[in-house]
């Protein structure tokens, strides 16, 4: 033992020594450099773990900063006492993938939730000194003191027409705005409330499940303070929170991610009743009460399901209304498609001759979601269902031209691939 540790002593101290080379036998001082390399690469490891959870994981900043908010009376709602007097609240697990956005797991009442915040102001506070503070005047600046009920009202749905067009249900979901506002059902909208709402509508993914509260794969909103909230607990699936670092996730070659989804994933039939439901989340996204939604980020790392293996969208922030996406592609300009990005994966034509993007998208929900099916669904398929699948799949993503062109045979492909798989599993128990 002794022997061994001056061996590591020498070797660490000068790796690549000549004459250490000359007096061991070449065996053992390989053995001894891989100890070294082993020794070395674990270190690394420890160091990215503890940077990045320090950098990602700032849920204590997030509920400190809202809490200030709530004792200042500035802002206010239904789980602004648990979380800031009665510590009822319970952070867990960090899941956060961006410092700017904190996600965590939790529980509240009793029951499973998944609790997120914004806290890009407070992160500043170098630049920033006065972070508390430049949130309360950049956060919670609107609506200001004296705007009456019926200004609010219409400033929400003028808020609501530019993010999701100009659409006749709007009206009703100002009416479900404004009664979410009033969570102590007191027949009024305080300031408090109405700045609370008005923050967490700047929020994308909380926009989109109020415009998607009604359908069954998206999660459900439990409450919120300030511009804090709550959802439903953390879908299965999403293996990867639990495998890898957030910080990681990014570096692992989507070989890999295949991989592990077939080794830590459901059975075939599960996967197949959990893809029959992300295709009816994309019937949902098309042409719905609140118009239509594009997929701007289609990864497995989406794809959650619950514990009887139906389909929940496990991230709304990269799901955007049409009309914030023509937005922000119309006009601009551009060499290139490429440069007619919106997310990830949102892409839309070029005018070379006008050196501007296009309004419309190149290619459809389905057909993303399709590219997405053929490396969850094809591994470990049934013999007989293989080819057809495959065919009907192929077909699938091959969808391109502009979306709004494309709705009859988009409706067609679809319904074949649901009928398709659910003949497969009907009459089991897996259906």
């Amino acid at each position: 033992m002794r022997r061994l540790r001056r061996l590591l002593h020498l070797v660490l101290l000068c790796p690549f020594s000549k004459g250490l080379q000359g007096r061991l036998p070449g065996l053992r001082v390989k053995y001894v450099l891989l100890v070294w390399l082993g020794i070395f690469v674990g270190s690394w490891m420890v160091y990215v773990h503890y940077s990045s959870y320090s950098e990602l994981c700032r849920g204590h900043v997030c509920q400190v900063v809202i809490c200030d908010q709530y004792r200042k009376g500035i802002i206010s709602g239904s789980v602004c006492q648990d979380l800031c007097e009665l510590q009822k609240v319970e952070w867990r697990t960090c899941l956060s993938s961006a410092p700017g956005q904190q996600v965590y797991s939790g529980l509240w009442q009793d029951r499973e939730v998944t609790i997120k915040c914004g806290i890009e102001e407070a992160l500043n506070s170098k630049a920033w000194p006065d972070a508390a503070p430049r949130r309360e005047l950049v956060l919670f600046d609107k609506p200001t003191r004296g705007t009456s009920i019926k200004e609010f009202r219409e400033m929400t749905l003028s808020f609501l027409k530019a993010n999701l067009g100009d659409l006749p249900s709007l009206p009703a979901l100002v009416d479900q705005i404004l009664l979410m506002a009033d969570f102590n059902k007191d027949s009024r909208v305080s300031l408090a409330e109405a700045k609370s709402v008005w923050a967490l509508l700047q929020r994308n993914e909380f926009l989109l499940l109020l415009s998607l509260q009604e359908k069954e794969h998206a999660s459900r909103l439990l409450g919120y303070c300030g511009d804090l909230y709550l959802t439903e607990g953390i879908p299965h699936g999403s293996w990867h929170g639990a495998v890898l670092l957030p910080a990681l996730r990014p570096l692992l070659p989507s070989v890999l991610h295949r991989a592990l989804q077939q080794w830590f994933g459901p059975a075939w039939p599960w996967r197949a009743k959990i893809a029959i439901g992300l295709l009816e989340f994309v019937e949902e996204l098309f042409h719905g009460s609140y118009g239509t939604f594009y997929m701007c980020e289609t990864t497995l790392a989406n794809v959650g399901y619950t514990a009887t293996y139906d389909f929940k969208m496990a991230d709304l922030q990269q799901v955007a209304p049409e009309a914030t996406v023509r937005r922000f592609l119309q006009g601009r300009h551009c060499e290139q498609s490429s440069d007619c990005i919106y997310g990830r994966d949102c892409r839309a034509p070029c005018d070379r001759l006008m050196r501007q993007c296009k309004g419309d998208l190149i290619q459809p929900n389905l057909a993303k979601v399709c590219e997405l099916l053929r490396d969850y669904l094809l591994p470990g398929a049934p013999a007989g269902l293989y080819e057809e699948l495959g065919k009907q799949l192929r077909t699938c993503t091959t969808l391109s031209g502009l979306a709004s062109q494309i709705e009859a045979h988009h409706s067609l492909v679809l319904s074949h691939l649901k009928t398709l798989l659910w003949r497969e599993i009907s009459n089991t128990n897996y259906s």
